[in-house]
């Protein structure tokens, strides 16, 4: 039996609508249900919909902690000033940490005050692909995202996140199209692709194609049923 993995920092990035916030909420749930403590902090102050701070109620009710702003998780109110708690769960060795970080290279610069808390622990630079959205929809395109991110964060990405979705619509046949793309984009850059996402049964038709790559079942918290 693999030892359980230990306590990380990890930072969730990815362009618009890429799906980043919908997996940093599942991503928290499953460590939580692990039996994991669990922080979650939304550094996201470039879009101003379907933030995982949205979430907050549901993640809190598990046991999870939810940082945002200086003023609480008010899901109307831009970030007017990212909250200095976040350091503390940051400082704790026992607490994995999940950074939902901004969609785009100007978004990741709010790490630049918290890189010197990050990189005092182990921590993972996850990039989230979603091959249907126009930045990252070619190898050429991901590569360069990923190129972005590290030069504005200074960290090296250690993960790619495939999640190409459709929302409710995704299929098994989309997230076969992103982990495809995801893996070619690996091969090229050396990151490998840490983590496969998706709705459950679209994830369960995958089977043995998703082999060494952590598959995360996304729950859609952060949108209505209409939606």
């Amino acid at each position: 039996m693999r030892a359980p993995e230990p306590p990380l920092v990890r930072i969730v990035t990815g362009h618009y609508g890429s799906g980043k916030s919908e997996f940093s909420v599942s991503l928290a749930l499953r460590l939580d249900a692990a039996g994991r403590r669990v922080a979650l902090a939304d550094l996201d102050i470039v879009n101003p919909y379907f933030r995982s701070r949205e979430a907050a109620e549901l993640l809190e009710a598990r046991g999870v902690r939810v940082i945002s702003s200086t003023l609480g998780h008010v899901s109307t109110l831009e970030l007017p000033a990212i909250s200095p708690e976040v350091r503390a769960p940051l400082a704790d060795p026992g607490t994995d940490v999940i950074v939902d970080l901004g969609g785009d290279a100007v978004g990741a610069r709010v790490l630049a005050q918290f890189r010197a808390d990050v990189v005092r622990r182990p921590y993972e630079l996850l990039v989230v692909v979603n091959a249907y959205r126009p930045e990252t929809a070619t190898c050429a395109g991901v590569l360069d995202h990923l190129r972005r991110i590290e030069a504005t964060t200074g960290l090296r990405a250690s993960g790619l996140v495939s999640n190409t979705h459709l929302l409710r619509d995704t299929t098994t046949h989309d997230v076969r199209a992103g982990l495809a793309l995801c893996r070619e984009a690996s091969a090229a850059s050396g990151v490998p692709v840490r983590y496969v996402a998706g709705l459950p049964d679209a994830l369960a038709g995958l089977g043995d194609e998703a082999s060494g790559v952590e598959a995360v079942p996304i729950g859609m918290y952060l949108r209505d049923e209409w939606m």
